[in-house]
C-alpha cells in the first residue's frame, strides 16, 4: 500500500513494496544491499530496524530515472540503419549531405 503520509516511516519490506507498487520494482533484498555498499534511499536506525522515511524512498527512486531515449529507428529517418545497427554505432559515421 502506497503511504498517503510523505513522512510515514517504512521497513524495508513495506518499502519495497510500495515502491513496487508505485511502479519502482525493488526487493527488501536490493535495499538491503545498498544500505551496506551505498546507492540506496536514506534510512534511520530504530534499535537494529531500518527505517525508510517514504517521501525520500520516492525521491530516491524518481533520481534513479533517465530520460527518455528514442529508438534507433528515429534517429536516422530514411537512411534505414537504425534496424540494422545500434544507434551507438551508428554515431561515428557521417552520412553524406
Amino acid at each position: 500500500m502506497i503511504p498517503q503520509d510523505p513522512d510515514a516511516l517504512l521497513g524495508r519490506k513495506e518499502t519495497a513494496a510500495a515502491l513496487t507498487e508505485a511502479g519502482f520494482k525493488v526487493s527488501a533484498e536490493t535495499l538491503t544491499t545498498k544500505a551496506s555498499r551505498g546507492g540506496g534511499p536514506p534510512y534511520h536506525l530504530f534499535g537494529q530496524r531500518a527505517l525508510y522515511r517514504w517521501a525520500d524512498s520516492l525521491e530516491w527512486a524518481r533520481g534513479r530515472l533517465v530520460n527518455a531515449i528514442p529508438t534507433a529507428n528515429t534517429n536516422r529517418a530514411g537512411f534505414g540503419f537504425g534496424a540494422m545497427f545500434p544507434s551507438w554505432l551508428l554515431c561515428w559515421y557521417q552520412y553524406p549531405s
